[in-house]
């Protein structure tokens, strides 16, 4: 995002963004430019880690089994082709297979990463300068990222392999993957996931943070559905094309098993390269791109959704908890 700065006096424009004005009046400043966008923050209500936490549960959980149920057949012909050596044919059969075990994991792993990544963040954007937001949102997203890949590498691992016809059932992957590895094998280029997910994570929900605060101080209003959803498009795409190597790199070593093809991810990289060529990297890269940016586009779509569906019912229940108490 260019530089950004903007005056803003939240009793003049009582249509202002919820986001940029936080429960009380307050101002951005004119001035000399500053890269990020930047919020001056007034009083505020203080904060509800547990109402933040549970709201980003729900509506984490919420957009990635949407997402993950719409988009499941692209990503798994993403896989197949990034799984393929040399030029052996892709099939096209079985473009659902591991979806429902898929989900399982999704559901969870969506829901720990928005409940960390919600209240981290507002945490981080009281804690950091004005003008350093963007750092608050890549370090909750990379910290969501992080607890989420406890339940996102099994997940993956299990689907990934199910994708490429190794195993039948997620149940019966689960079972013979420790069989036959050990517990360790559900973990299987857990180094490279996080290679991969944890920038992905920070520059996507930076990139979309961003262009979100921005947007909403030129328009002066909350964004309705439709631009969410072209902002999430954006920023999805271009992380996608921008972590495609680290991508195809986590596959290769999620997907070896046992045979232990490659001895790590810089062995991994270097064995690619020398037995493929380095365009080999960007294998997958049309459907990873098209992929997340329609995935960017929903989860992002139904997330804020969400949460402004939950935020709502809380205003509504608070006149009668109020009430309540009086009684």
């Amino acid at each position: 995002m260019g530089p950004l700065a903007v005056a803003f006096d939240s009793k003049r424009a009582p249509h202002a963004p919820s986001d940029v004005i936080k429960n009380g009046p307050q101002k951005l400043q004119l001035g000399v430019p500053k890269f990020f966008a930047s919020i001056n923050q007034g009083e505020e209500k203080p904060f509800d880690f547990l109402q933040t936490l549970f709201d980003g549960v729900i509506a984490g959980g919420a957009a990635g089994v949407v997402v993950e149920t719409a988009l499941y057949p692209i990503d798994t012909i993403k896989t197949r082709l990034q799984a393929a050596h040399g030029g052996v044919k892709i099939n096209l059969k079985g473009l659902y297979s591991g979806l429902a075990g898929n989900i399982a994991g999704v559901l969870p792993a969506s829901a720990i990463f928005v409940g960390v990544y919600e209240p981290t963040k507002q945490k981080l954007l009281k804690m950091f300068p004005e003008n350093l937001s963007a750092v608050a949102h890549l370090t909750a997203g990379a910290l969501g990222g992080l607890a989420a890949s406890l339940v996102r590498v099994p997940t993956e691992v299990v689907k990934q392999r199910m994708q490429t016809g190794q195993f039948r059932s997620a149940p019966d992957a689960v079972r013979l993957i420790v069989a036959k590895e050990g517990f360790k094998g559900l973990y299987a280029g857990y180094g490279s996931f996080l290679l991969r997910d944890l920038p992905f994570d920070a520059i996507q929900f930076c990139i979309y943070e961003q262009l979100r605060i921005g947007y909403k101080i030129a328009a002066r209003r909350e964004l309705n559905d439709p631009e969410n959803a072209v902002i999430g498009a954006f920023a999805g795409a271009l992380t996608g094309a921008i972590t495609t190597p680290l991508d195809v790199i986590k596959t290769r070593l999620m997907v070896q098993g046992s045979a232990n093809q490659y001895q790590g991810v810089f062995d991994c990289v270097q064995t690619i390269v020398r037995e493929e060529g380095p365009s080999a990297l960007l294998k997958g890269i049309g459907p990873r791109v098209m992929w997340i940016g329609i995935g960017g586009s929903i989860f992002f779509g139904v997330l804020e959704s969400t949460k402004r569906f939950l935020a709502e019912r809380h205003v509504a229940d608070t006149p009668h908890k109020k009430k309540d108490h009086t009684l």
